[in-house]
C-alpha cells in the first residue's frame, strides 16, 4: 500500500509540482489563530499565508478565533466540526487543542499545528487515536540538532556548555552534554551563569582559563549578546552557539555578527521554492513568521484530500508517509504523526537577522 501511495503521490505532484492537486470539489479548511490580543500579529501571519495558498485552488477558509485560554478547546473543536471543514490548521496554543481533539476525532478531522511542541500532547493523541499532526518541532529536536552541529563542526574544538539556571537552559545543556559524552566528546568547561546581568566579564575570563574556544549558551538573546560583547572587549575569541531563544529582539545589547543559533524555519529567511515568492508578492503578503508554514499546511491538507479521494483512503491515512512538496520544502509525517525530518536549521547572525548557514559551508 505504501509503495502504491508513493507512486500515486509522485504522479500527482508531477502534475502540480508544488501547489495542490487539481480537483473538482470545493474544500473547506478551518484556520485557527488569534484574532485579537498580544498574539494577533502571529494570527495575521497564519491567515495571510493560508489565504495565499487557498487563492485559485477552490478552497474556502473558515477563520476561527484562538484565545489561548484554558478550557477554550471544546468550543474551537465544535466550531471546526460545524463548519464542514475537512481539516484545520494553525493552533498556536496547546490550550486550543486540549478539548478540541476528541471532538475532531469523532469526525476524523485532522488538526495541523504550526507551533505546539509539547510532547505529552502527541503521546496522548497516539494513545487516544486523536488526529493531531504538527509542523512544529518537538521539544527534543532542538537539543538533537544542537548536538549534531557540535559533533559535526566542533568535534576537534575545546567546547564549553554554559546555561542560565532556568529549567529550559539546564535541560537543554544536560541533553547536549549526554549526547556529546556518549560519542566521546567531553566539554572542557560546564557552568551555570547568573542571567540578566549588565556584564559577564568574569564568565568569559573563566572560559578563557578553561581553554574553551567554542561555547554553547543555554540562555536568552540578551545574555548571549552580553557574553559576545564582553569576550570581544577582553580580546577573547569565542564562537558562540545558542538555541531558538536567540531569535528575539535586542534588549538592549545588540547581538554581534557571527553568533550561531539553531532555529525553526519561521525564524530564518524562506527557502527558494519555485513560484512561492511570486505568489506572496502578487497578494501583497510578506513571507515572514508563520505565513509560510500556514501556506504549507493548507496545501498539505489539499493534496492529502486529493490522494484520499483518488484511492479511497481516510484523509488521516493519506497524511502519513506521503512526501508533500510545499512552500517550506518536502514535508513527511511518520507513523507517530510527527515530522520525519528535524526542521531545525543552523543560522548565523549577520547585520539585522539570522541567515541560514548552507549545508555546503558547514
Amino acid at each position: 500500500m505504501q509503495s502504491l501511495l508513493a507512486s500515486l503521490t509522485a504522479t500527482l505532484l508531477v502534475i502540480s509540482p508544488w501547489g495542490s492537486i487539481a480537483r473538482a470539489d470545493s474544500l473547506t479548511i478551518a484556520v485557527v489563530a488569534p484574532q485579537t490580543g498580544a498574539f494577533s500579529v502571529l494570527g495575521d501571519q497564519v491567515r495571510a499565508g493560508a489565504g495565499v495558498a487557498a487563492k485559485g485552488l477552490d478552497i474556502s477558509l473558515v477563520p476561527i478565533d484562538e484565545s489561548c485560554e484554558a478550557g477554550s478547546g471544546a468550543s474551537i473543536g465544535e466550531a471546526i466540526r460545524d463548519s464542514g471543514a475537512i481539516g484545520a490548521i494553525g493552533f498556536l496554543c496547546s490550550e486550543s487543542l486540549d478539548g478540541a481533539l476528541p471532538i475532531l476525532a469523532e469526525k476524523a478531522i485532522p488538526a495541523i499545528s504550526l507551533s505546539v511542541r509539547w510532547k505529552g500532547l502527541m503521546e496522548d493523541s497516539l494513545k487516544e487515536g486523536w488526529p493531531f499532526f504538527r509542523l512544529a518541532p518537538t521539544t527534543t529536536e532542538e537539543s538533537a540538532k544542537l548536538s549534531e552541529v557540535i559533533l559535526r563542526d566542533w568535534a576537534d574544538k575545546p567546547v564549553a556548555l554554559i546555561e542560565d539556571g532556568t529549567i529550559r537552559g539546564r535541560e537543554l545543556s544536560e541533553a547536549i552534554r549526554l549526547s556529546l559524552e556518549e560519542r566521546g566528546l567531553k566539554p572542557v568547561f560546564i557552568d551555570t551563569f547568573r542571567p540578566g546581568q549588565e556584564q559577564q566579564v568574569a564568565l568569559v575570563r573563566r572560559l578563557k582559563s578553561a581553554g574553551a574556544t567554542h561555547v554553547f549558551i543555554g540562555g536568552d538573546r540578551n545574555d548571549a549578546a552580553i557574553i559576545a560583547r564582553d569576550a570581544a572587549a577582553e580580546g577573547i575569541t569565542l564562537t558562540l552557539l545558542g538555541g531558538d531563544t536567540l531569535s528575539a529582539a535586542d534588549q538592549p545589547v545588540p547581538l554581534a555578527d557571527g553568533v550561531l543559533a539553531v532555529l525553526p524555519p519561521e525564524s530564518l529567511p524562506p527557502t527558494d521554492q519555485p513560484g512561492v515568492a511570486e505568489r506572496f508578492t502578487a497578494d501583497g503578503v510578506v513571507m515572514e513568521g508563520y505565513a509560510l508554514p500556514a501556506h504549507a499546511a493548507v496545501t498539505i491538507l489539499a493534496d492529502a484530500h486529493g490522494i484520499s479521494s483518488a484511492m479511497g483512503l481516510p484523509l488521516i491515512d493519506a497524511l502519513v508517509g506521503t512526501a508533500f512538496d510545499t512552500a517550506i520544502g518536502t514535508v513527511t509525517f511518520g507513523d507517530d504523526q510527527e515530522l520525519v525530518d528535524n526542521p531545525y536549521r543552523l543560522g548565523i547572525w549577520q547585520g539585522d537577522r539570522f541567515e541560514t548557514v548552507s549545508p555546503n559551508s558547514q
